[in-house]
């Protein structure tokens, strides 16, 4: 109850503040506000989302025999939230995944995105967690 009153002021405050700043700003809160919904979205319907991916998985025959979980993906650049994403690997090692982290580059004129597991909800102090893999991804454009 503590959070959902906590997630109701800064969505209140976000929209006091978008509403008095020049739009360049207020183009800036919207994306963290957009970010902060996203993120709060991905950790109530994980256990959901992840059902429905290895419902998907099984129906054409790819399951996976590792564990799974969802997590909210961190774009490196900002850090705000940008989407979903399923890992896989051994139970110990999904328990330590927190996020994965995204950072996108054009590499020899192609467009790339590098998925890493990691140990924190930050794009700053994080570690990959070895031996995870990411098997799906969810995105919504901010």
């Amino acid at each position: 109850m503590r959070n959902k009153k906590w997630i109701a002021a800064a969505l209140v405050c976000g929209f006091v503040l978008g509403n008095s700043m020049p739009a360049a700003q207020a183009g800036i809160l919207d994306k963290v506000l957009k970010g902060g919904i996203i993120g709060y979205a991905v950790d109530a319907t994980a256990p959901a989302l992840n059902n429905a991916i290895n419902s998907v998985t099984a129906k054409y025959g790819v399951s996976s025999t590792d564990a799974t979980k969802v997590v909210p993906v961190i774009s490196v650049g900002d850090g705000s939230r940008a989407g979903a994403a399923q890992v896989s690997g051994p139970q110990s090692k999904v328990d330590q995944v927190k996020a994965a982290l995204m950072i996108e580059q054009t590499l020899l004129g192609v467009r790339c995105k590098v998925l890493i597991p990691v140990d924190n909800v930050s794009y700053q102090n994080v570690n990959r967690v070895q031996g995870v893999g990411v098997s799906a991804s969810l995105d919504v454009k901010l």
